[in-house]
């Protein structure tokens, strides 16, 4: 029986169509080896009474040539006698299939779909009055789409991008526009639009010019051995005029280059889970201010990679990433700016995480860990004595091993200074009015956690000098217990962040560890800015033994935060707002 995520994968194989307009698709036949189905996929094009018809089979690797070829020409005859009037119901509709060598000599009836793969030379299927070349495991899209939200200024990029065989730099991406409306400005349908090619480019940048039409991205998927079949897809919706230049852009105006040699560029973003937007409550209770469409994620995430890849960092570490925006979106567009993306999902069942990405020319990855604090605080022993002041509370117990926060450490060795290493932290901390002391607690969990990291990779790597990075969305103001912990090296028992809740006071708690960090962009006045709270909460911690700041880019204004009110708005896509800094080894 097909497991689910399998059944998904067969469904994605009917998603796309082939061009029937590209030449290169007529004349192959496209065997295709699923490994994990033990299936052969078969796909061809063949003109049926003047209409292009594609054929998908899928066909055990067990069955035997014969076969193959009567179920090919059952399919085939269905669709010809479909095609054939009453009045021509005599006409001769045996459908002759047949594979053979380049030479004209028939392959044997008694191999199977899988050894066909084996065989030498070309080989080539007769269907019907059409001749084929037969490919072998090429280059294939399964799956891929235009967003939903396509707007003048922002890059657009193919979305849910899935293939086999398919090395993506490679490969051809041909954008194309068109109009919706005949020469008398009536509306046509997709198939009569007269398509003018634009550009071949993984991403499209929309111009004013595009308002009001549809655009279309053909696919050619590409490897270092061969190219698939063309497909393609048409945007479901007209491209709209942008909402104006962004905050965003005049950040870029700082971070148009990219570092190089000991210098590199991290940002730590909260993006905005869509899991936490998409609802009546977000809409007419956290954010009224913001237009309804503003808050959907297809318009969200237009505005949030034109921001991330202008930014062009060498170390990503976001917050409230939502799984499938990871997959399909984040991963996908960053990994062609050179971005290698890591997620972690937080747990419990929730469906959204973080994510960290470094740039592969500058960075290599050594590893990386994850833990869930409630679980970790209970197992670790470095975490003894945190766990002996909690575990006697019942109220304090419950609420902090009820928490779904994770926290993820990736660790990076420096491309150009190989001596170098750096463990890159990230967490988002628990959110609520009277849990300091939650949020204390999970920050000294999480600091003891990547010095425990530390000692080993030191151990692992004697050589190399290990420096620490700790970014992320901790919900902490910088009068906070963590700021003290993690900028002074002690949060000690009398700080009043262990009283915020009465009833789960903390006693007799102290925190140290040894790490001295800094806050990369100090304490600007905001890092989030809603209708009903606007305060200091993100931060990029680095080691200052080890490390520098050479640059802060600096903040939106005031004025900019709340010219719509509040965030997010049309031109901020998320609550919050990215930290960013050019740091440099010492």
């Amino acid at each position: 029986m097909l497991n689910r995520f399998t059944i998904f994968i067969r469904d994605l194989h009917s998603l796309v169509k082939l061009s029937t307009t590209s030449r290169m698709n007529i004349d192959k036949c496209y065997f295709r080896h699923i490994p994990s189905e033990d299936k052969i996929d078969i796909t061809f094009l063949l003109k049926v009474k003047e209409t292009i018809r594609q054929f998908n089979l899928n066909r055990k690797t067990s069955e035997v040539v014969q076969n193959l070829c009567t179920r090919i020409g059952v399919n085939v005859q269905k669709a010809v006698n479909k095609k054939i009037k009453k009045k021509d119901s005599k006409e001769d509709t045996s459908i002759e299939v047949q594979i053979f060598y380049n030479n004209g000599d028939v392959v044997s009836d008694t191999y199977t779909c899988i050894e066909l793969f084996q065989l030498q030379g070309p080989i080539k299927i007769k269907i019907y009055d059409h001749l084929y070349d037969v490919v072998f495991n090429s280059p294939w899209v399964l799956n891929f789409n235009l967003p939903k939200s396509i707007l003048v200024g922002f890059p657009v990029y193919p979305e849910h991008l899935e293939s086999n065989y398919m090395e993506k730099e490679l490969s051809d991406f041909n954008w194309y526009r068109g109009k919706m409306v005949n020469e008398k400005g009536n509306s046509i349908i997709d198939s009569h639009v007269k398509w003018d090619f634009i550009k071949n480019s993984f991403n499209y940048t929309p111009v004013s010019k595009d308002i009001g039409m549809k655009l279309k991205l053909e696919c050619i998927p590409k490897n270092s051995l061969m190219a698939g079949p063309s497909v393609e897809v048409i945007s479901k919706h007209i491209v709209q005029a942008g909402p104006g230049p962004c905050p965003f852009e005049l950040r870029h105006f700082f971070t148009k280059d990219r570092l190089e040699d000991k210098s590199f560029r991290c940002v730590t973003y909260n993006i905005l889970a869509d899991l936490y937007c998409d609802s009546d409550y977000t809409r007419t209770v956290l954010h009224p201010y913001c237009p309804s469409y503003a808050l959907e994620i297809d318009y969200r995430k237009q505005l949030i990679l034109k921001e991330l890849t202008g930014y062009n960092a060498d170390i990503i570490c976001l917050q409230e990433v939502d799984n499938k925006i990871f997959d399909y979106s984040l991963s996908c567009v960053l990994q062609m700016e050179g971005l290698k993306g890591l997620f972690y999902k937080k747990g419990k069942s929730v469906a959204e995480g973080l994510a960290c990405f470094y740039r592969e020319n500058r960075f290599r990855c050594l590893g990386d860990d994850q833990i869930l604090l409630s679980t970790a605080v209970q197992t670790e022993s470095y975490l003894q004595h945190i766990w002996d002041a909690v575990r006697d509370n019942d109220e304090l117990k419950k609420r902090l091993l009820d928490r779904s926060t994770v926290a993820s450490a990736t660790f990076l060795q420096s491309c150009d200074n190989e001596n170098e290493i750096i463990i890159v932290g990230n967490t988002h901390l628990y959110f609520h009015p009277d849990a300091d002391h939650i949020r204390l607690i999970q920050g000294g969990i999480i600091i003891y956690w990547l010095k425990n990291i530390q000692y080993k990779l030191k151990t692992q790597y004697p050589d190399k000098r290990i420096s620490m990075i700790v970014c992320g969305d901790f919900n902490s103001d910088p009068l906070s217990g963590i700021y003290k912990l993690y900028t002074t090296g002690h949060a000690p028992s009398t700080l009043p962040d262990w009283k915020s809740n009465p009833e789960q006071a903390v006693t007799g708690l102290s925190l140290e560890q040894p790490i001295l960090l800094g806050s990369a962009c100090g304490t600007p006045q905001y890092t989030n800015f809603t209708a009903g709270f606007a305060e200091c909460l993100d931060y990029i911690y680095y080691d200052i033994n080890n490390l520098e700041v050479e640059q802060v880019v600096p903040f939106p204004s005031v004025e900019e935060l709340n010219a719509h009110i509040a965030l997010p708005s049309i031109v901020f896509p998320s609550d919050h707002i990215a930290v960013v800094s050019d740091l440099k080894f010492k």
